[in-house]
């Protein structure tokens, strides 16, 4: 009988897993730049989600460098990446910096909104 409850319960718990929906930011920017007279470098990044009730057309991602927020455009032809430029002085040799992904979705009435933060990353800045 407890062998069979124990089973019941490692089954559940695989189904509620598997079927939980995940938003995963991936970052795309290299970890080294090096310096260019603009003092712009390119940030980029991919959202891939299995939440069916997404509303793609209302992810709004930024930037954030300290207290500074850059949002970013789509990148041309792909449904998933952002870019944008963020600056980096030039006495500076690196910046700390991670993703806000804003976003909708889908659920009974008006739609919900939530927020994603990924880890921090470092972009360094070679001479």
């Amino acid at each position: 009988m407890f062998k069979y409850k124990k089973t019941l319960l490692f089954s559940l718990l695989g189904l509620w897993v598997a079927g939980c929906a995940t938003n995963v930011v991936t970052n795309l920017t290299p970890t080294q730049y090096p310096r260019n007279p603009t003092g712009q470098y390119l940030v980029e990044m991919k959202l891939d989600s299995t939440q069916q009730t997404l509303r793609i057309d209302s992810v709004t991602p930024y930037v954030v460098v300290g207290f500074n927020e850059y949002k970013m455009r789509p990148t041309h032809k792909m449904t998933n990446r952002w870019e944008t430029y963020v600056p980096v002085t030039a006495s500076q040799d690196s910046i700390l910096y991670h993703y806000k992904v804003n976003y909708e979705y889908n659920r009974f009435g008006a739609p919900g909104t939530n927020s994603l933060l990924s880890p921090e990353y470092k972009l360094i800045v070679t001479k």
